[in-house]
């Protein structure tokens, strides 16, 4: 990986917010089932952008 790629990270807040109709507690859900890729930070879920788009779009990840 190249040093100067951001990889970008998402609050569940963050993710809902970048689809219309979809609720934060949806997001949450899809974490607390391993629907879609995250990690803990700390007690937060962060959640990789790209990854969550391509899942959305129904695009293997």
């Amino acid at each position: 990986m190249d040093n100067n790629t951001k990889i970008t990270m998402l609050t569940i807040k963050e993710a809902a917010s970048l689809v219309e109709g979809l609720t934060e507690y949806r997001v949450r859900q899809m974490c607390i089932n391993n629907q879609i890729p995250h990690i803990m930070a700390g007690k937060k879920y962060l959640i990789n952008r790209d990854k969550f788009l391509s899942y959305l779009r129904g695009e293997t990840v």
